[in-house]
C-alpha cells in the first residue's frame, strides 16, 4: 500500500483526504492519505520521519509552505514562488543527504481553474488582489502564461516586492508586471480580462475586496476563497455578466496535479471534484 500525506498545523478542517480517498477508490489504487500536525520546530524531523516510515508523497499546508523549502529540494516554480505545498520522495535515495523534491502545486490549480472555465490567459490583463502565499502562486502562474499581471494589496509595498519577484523569475515580467495599493482596483478592473481574489476577503463577512461598479462582462473571476463558495464577489460578478469561478476549483486542480505528479496517472478529476464539493 502506498502511504500519502498533509503536513500542516491544524489540519483537521482539511478536505484533501476525501478528495484523494476518493481518487484512489476510483481507480482501484491501494493507497491511503493521512494527515499530520508536528509543531513548527518539529517540520524537518516530521519530513525525514515520513520519509523514514514510507510514505510515498506530503502536501504541505498552512504555516509550513515556505519552512519546508529548507528540507527540499524545490523545482523552478517553487524556487521562484517561494513555496512548497507538495513533496515527493520517489526520487530519492534515502540518503541522509539527499532532499526529496519540493513542487508548488497552487500555481498549477490557478492555471487549470481558468483552463476548465475556456478562459485564456495568454497575452491577457490580470488583476490579482493579495500579496501573500495564494496571491504569489497567483501572479506567478498567470505570468508564466503570458499575461500581463498588476497585483494591487492593502500595503503597496508589499505587492511591488511580489511583482519584483515575478520581474526577475518570468521572461518579459519585469515590463508586464505592476503594483500598488487596492486603490488601483478601480482604474485596474475596467480594463481587465481575469480578475483572481486571493485574499480571505469574503471568508468571515459578505463582503467583497473589488469595488462592484468596476465588475463587467469581459471579465474572468476566481475567487481563491471557498467557505462560502458563492461570495459576494462572485455573485457581483455574475450580476456584471462575468464568468465567475469559484474557490473550490483552485483546491480542487492543486490537488490534482499533486496527485498525478505522484503517481504518476491521469487523476479521476470528477470523482476527486464531488468528494470536495459535498463536504462544502
Amino acid at each position: 500500500m502506498d502511504v500519502f500525506g498533509l503536513l500542516g498545523n491544524p489540519v483537521g478542517h482539511s478536505l484533501s483526504p476525501p478528495m484523494h480517498e476518493a481518487a484512489y477508490d476510483e481507480l482501484g489504487t491501494d493507497a491511503r492519505y493521512v494527515t499530520f500536525e508536528p509543531a513548527p520546530d518539529d517540520l524537518g524531523a516530521a519530513i525525514e520521519g515520513a520519509r523514514a516510515l514510507g510514505v510515498a508523497g506530503l502536501n504541505v499546508t498552512i504555516p509550513f509552505k515556505q519552512d519546508a523549502l529548507a528540507y527540499v529540494e524545490p523545482d523552478d516554480l517553487a524556487a521562484r514562488i517561494g513555496a512548497v505545498n507538495t513533496i515527493d520522495f520517489s526520487d530519492g535515495d534515502d540518503s541522509a543527504d539527499d532532499l526529496p523534491t519540493g513542487h508548488n502545486t497552487d500555481a498549477a490549480g490557478v492555471r487549470r481553474s481558468f483552463a476548465h472555465h475556456d478562459v485564456t490567459l495568454a497575452d491577457r490583463n490580470a488583476v490579482v488582489v493579495g500579496a501573500g502565499g495564494a496571491a504569489r502562486a497567483a501572479a506567478f502562474a498567470l505570468a508564466d502564461a503570458g499575461a500581463a499581471v498588476h497585483v494591487a494589496n492593502r500595503t503597496a509595498e508589499r505587492a511591488e516586492r511580489l511583482v519584483a519577484d515575478v520581474g526577475r523569475g518570468t521572461p518579459d515580467g519585469a515590463e508586464r508586471a505592476t503594483a500598488g495599493g487596492l486603490d488601483t482596483l478601480e482604474t485596474r478592473v475596467p480594463d481587465a480580462d481575469v480578475l483572481v481574489n486571493a485574499t480571505s476577503v469574503g471568508m468571515e463577512e459578505d463582503r467583497s475586496p473589488v469595488p462592484s461598479e468596476t465588475l463587467h462582462g469581459d471579465l474572468a473571476v476566481l475567487d481563491a476563497v471557498y467557505r462560502p463558495l458563492d461570495t459576494r464577489l462572485l455573485r457581483e460578478a455574475r450580476e456584471r455578466g462575468a464568468t465567475t469561478i469559484d474557490g473550490a476549483w483552485m483546491l480542487l486542480y492543486q490537488g490534482v496535479e499533486a496527485f498525478e505528479l505522484w503517481t504518476g496517472r491521469d487523476a479521476p478529476v470528477d470523482a476527486m471534484n464531488e468528494a470536495l464539493r459535498a463536504r462544502l
